[in-house]
């Protein structure tokens, strides 16, 4: 994995939906403005981060 989702600094519920949500709104930006190779790099990120951070992390007791 690359990146641990049991850091600190993804305790909060809103620090784990900002960083989801910003490579996504950004992947927007670039197919709004055009660069489809952008577009996905930005959005399969914000993707692999949804899944990390939501789907596959474990909280810690």
């Amino acid at each position: 994995m690359l990146l641990d989702p049991n850091t600190p600094f993804f305790r909060p519920l809103w620090v784990r939906v900002l960083c989801v949500v910003m490579p996504l709104i950004w992947a927007g930006v670039e197919v709004w403005t055009g660069n489809p190779l952008w577009a996905v790099l930005f959005g399969g990120a914000g993707i692999y981060l949804g899944l990390a951070l939501f789907v596959w992390r474990r909280p810690e007791p």
